[in-house]
């Protein structure tokens, strides 16, 4: 078994890094070599501006190509709660939203032609426990009425001709969910910008951070200082760096992954004939997926812990006795492939974006970012170039977490409340 990431492991070499030194100025530098930060230098180098792109290590080597390969419409949350926090008009914008962020996934592999595997297959929210059918019942009439007219709720007997096996009481069937290969689809998007004039620069860690006057900043590395006439942070958890800010405002969260042998199309057609995205209604539940080559991708947050070797293989240990136990036919299973990665997890478990003290930034996707983060990009770099203001994700305020300084220290706390709610649901 590998400690490493599938997509990173068979996604081709990035060839469109910037050669030479830093320039010593910029209409605008992104900070963050993810898919949003990507995302917004296309943008921002077909709006004719002169981007830089700032990364600490390689361009796509975070949580844009160490997730569980999902592109799905859909909130973090349960649907019918986020009305009820939020209201039914900021809800459906919100849902809308990863709507039209799969939409914009789907466009930007045709456009550019990035061979990434990219199919919509639906995505099916599985019934862990039968008191969860009830819920699910709930929202699919309340998303039915409201937002997905197209969404469909499959009982147990349904169930079993979708997955084979005992674990599950029903589900909720969202059919524009979608998949693709995280590696590819990232290292094609930032070949695409550089291409179109964005300079990359991976290994260039920003080290600090000083505002001049309104939206101007001098960006220091290690490697030289930038001014910048706009700066996007595009880091995700941003938990290394100059960014008290925005670390008081995200939590890191370990997701951790594994992916199995090759198993064959037999195999695939008979525990899961539908082949889509599939994700378990636990808090502490599970996602899971094939690949192009019939592997199993199955990922959850198997331990509240951060990602280091010793938790993503005690983790990895967790998730294949997991996926064993939900499908016996593939206890035997051979993982070739572990590993964790960290989720920018907000308070809310909803996306921030907008400007603070002079810095543009949109991060927060809460375990739900491949797709909201490649078009948050672009929408981020309209509004720095005062093309439009799209943004939904905008909000008056965006309050610290009480008593969080940038370690999350409650995450063990936080994993036994989970646990005592699945328990007890």
């Amino acid at each position: 078994m590998k400690l490493e990431s599938f997509w990173q492991a068979t996604a081709p070499q990035f060839h469109g890094a910037a050669q030479g030194s830093l320039p010593s100025r910029a209409d605008v530098v992104v900070i963050g070599g993810g898919f949003t930060g990507v995302s917004a230098a296309l943008s921002l180098a077909r709006h004719g501006l002169d981007v830089v792109l700032l990364e600490g290590g390689e361009v796509m080597s975070q949580a844009s190509a160490r997730n569980g390969g999902h592109c799905n419409t859909g909130v973090a949350q349960n649907f019918a709660s986020l009305v009820a926090s939020q209201g039914i008009e900021k809800a459906t914008r919100f849902y809308r939203a990863y709507d039209d962020a799969v939409s914009y996934v789907e466009q930007l592999v045709r456009d550019e032609q990035i061979d990434c595997d990219f199919r919509l297959c639906g995505k099916l929210k599985l019934a862990s426990k039968a008191s969860h059918f009830a819920g699910l019942r709930d929202a699919c009439e309340l998303m039915r009425r409201t937002v997905d007219p197209d969404i469909a709720l499959l009982d147990k007997e349904e169930i079993r001709r979708e997955v084979d096996s005992d674990a599950f009481h029903g589900g909720l069937l969202q059919k524009r969910g979608g998949q693709m290969h995280m590696g590819k689809f990232g290292v094609g998007l930032a070949e695409s910008a550089a291409r179109s004039g964005a300079k990359i620069f991976p290994c260039h860690a920003v080290t600090g951070l000083t505002r001049l006057e309104g939206y101007r900043h001098r960006v220091q590395t290690a490697r030289g200082d930038i001014l910048a006439d706009r700066v996007l942070m595009a880091t995700g958890c941003s938990n290394v760096g100059p960014f008290r800010w925005f670390q008081r405002r995200i939590v890191p969260v370990g997701s951790f992954i594994v992916v199995t042998e090759p198993l064959g199309d037999a195999a695939i057609r008979k525990v899961l004939p539908q082949d889509r995205t599939y994700v378990t209604s636990l808090n502490l539940g599970n996602y899971f997926r094939t690949t192009a080559d019939r592997r199993l991708v199955f990922g959850g947050r198997a331990r509240f812990a951060v990602s280091n070797p010793t938790s993503d293989s005690r983790s990895g240990e967790i998730l294949q006795a997991t996926l064993a136990s939900l499908f016996p036919a593939l206890a035997q299973a051979r993982i070739d492939y572990c590993w964790g990665g960290m989720v920018d997890m907000s308070a809310d478990r909803l996306p921030h974006a907008g400007e603070h003290d002079g810095v543009f930034y949109s991060m927060g996707y809460s375990g739900h970012g491949t797709q909201m983060s490649v078009w948050m990009g672009a929408v981020m770099a309209d509004l720095i170039a005062e093309k439009s203001n799209r943004n939904p994700w905008q909000r008056d305020a965006w309050p610290a977490l009480p008593g969080y300084h940038g370690k999350p220290w409650f995450l063990p706390l936080a994993g036994l409340y989970y646990k005592a709610k699945d328990r007890f649901s």
